[in-house]
């Protein structure tokens, strides 16, 4: 693409925004940001710094150290992807543990640790040509993005998915878990106090119930071409990466 846009992915949990995110990006050449990723960091700053207990967080203490925590994203050569980093440590790995899935809720709803970060995304995107997907990126982090999507899938389909993935990577977990945690993540994100998920009123809605990667990816890229007054390269796929 000639001119360089920002595009919003938000939806729920487990949607696939971040395999979708990661798509696009490469194929437009684009940089992307998981904000998700963002929080979970925090969330693992907390947790090695015992300041969750017993599904409660010691809020004072965790916004008292906002300062001492440094998170930043690398581009691994060798898997082609983006990696988080907390405080100079790989932590990609770490993040997705169900420990974190299990808390993150806690620490995004506080309202300074959301505002530190929503600042750092914000900057992050200043020079446009960013795909950042999240839970508040159309409303709050980029209200004046080009491109808006907000993902949504049946929540069994999710948890199955993320299941999946978990099982993959060797993580000792079952079913009922993911979908318990799945459910409780969509409550506390939809009703929080501070930035909950909502779909942007000029978001393009995408169920992907019953939809491979690959439509997906496509009816993306369609949308995106069409908004930015661009030929659609209707050969492109999500294969391409």
């Amino acid at each position: 693409m000639k001119k360089k846009i920002n595009i919003a992915i938000d939806g729920y949990s487990s949607c696939g925004k971040s395999t979708l995110a990661k798509a696009l990006a490469k194929a437009l050449n684009y940089i992307y940001i998981d904000s998700g990723a963002m929080y979970r960091a925090m969330t693992l700053y907390a947790l090695q710094n015992n300041l969750i207990k017993n599904k409660e967080v010691d809020t004072e203490a965790l916004v008292r150290s906002l300062d001492n925590v440094y998170i930043t994203f690398k581009y691994n050569t060798e898997s082609m992807q983006s990696e988080t980093y907390l405080n100079a440590q790989n932590v990609e790995k770490a993040i997705r543990s169900m420990q974190v899935s299990r808390s993150v809720s806690l620490v995004s709803n506080i309202r300074e640790v959301r505002s530190k970060l929503v600042r750092l995304q914000k900057r992050m995107a200043e020079s446009k040509g960013v795909v950042m997907d999240g839970r508040d990126i159309g409303t709050v982090v980029l209200p004046h993005a080009e491109v808006k999507f907000f993902m949504n899938a049946a929540p069994e389909v999710r948890a199955k998915r993320r299941f999946e993935e978990l099982k993959q990577k060797g993580m000792d977990v079952t079913f009922d878990e993911v979908m318990e945690n799945i459910t409780s993540r969509d409550h506390t994100d939809s009703n929080r106090a501070t930035d909950p998920l909502r779909q942007s009123e000029d978001a393009i809605v995408l169920d992907n119930t019953d939809l491979t990667i690959e439509e997906q990816f496509n009816f993306m890229m369609k949308h995106i071409f069409e908004i930015s007054g661009e030929k659609a390269r209707t050969e492109t796929t999500a294969n391409s990466n």
